[in-house]
């Protein structure tokens, strides 16, 4: 009976132990953004991970620099799974996305896949992207 009980031990253990291997396995993305019209501001870069909170409530986020007109926001510790990311320049560094009396949009916004809105914001369909290696995306932000 011990015997028996040590071998089932053994078995889910080793189950149990794999399981936690996968689940931290992360990734790194690296997000090369490029076509600001200036190196004045910074530039919001936000990653969403569900169609619900996408342009909404971000999973993770950043304020970079911008230098000769590009910037780069690296996201490490990423688990695998689907993404979306998108990004605008501050320009007049008043942190906090700049809009007309519509909610139009003014400052430069920039999305994975480059997606773009029809009549509305991109939808998390066209931005999303599988993430299960390291990987870096290009955004032109216009």
């Amino acid at each position: 009976m011990k015997k028996t009980f040590y071998i089932a031990l053994f078995l889910f253990g080793g189950i149990f132990s794999g399981n936690a291997q996968e689940e931290t396995t992360t990734f790194t993305l690296t997000a090369s953004f490029f076509g600001m019209k200036s190196n004045t501001g910074k530039l919001f870069v936000a990653i969403y991970t569900t169609d619900a909170t996408f342009l909404k409530k971000n999973h993770r986020g950043k304020i970079v620099a911008i230098q000769n007109k590009q910037a780069i926001a690296v996201f490490e510790n990423l688990p695998k799974g689907i993404y979306a990311l998108s990004s605008f320049h501050d320009e007049n560094n008043n942190q906090k996305l700049d809009t007309n009396f519509f909610g139009i949009p003014k400052e430069p916004l920039g999305m994975s896949n480059n997606a773009k809105g029809f009549m509305g914001p991109p939808k998390f369909k066209d931005a999303k992207f599988m993430l299960q290696t390291d990987k870096t995306i290009a955004i032109k932000v216009n």
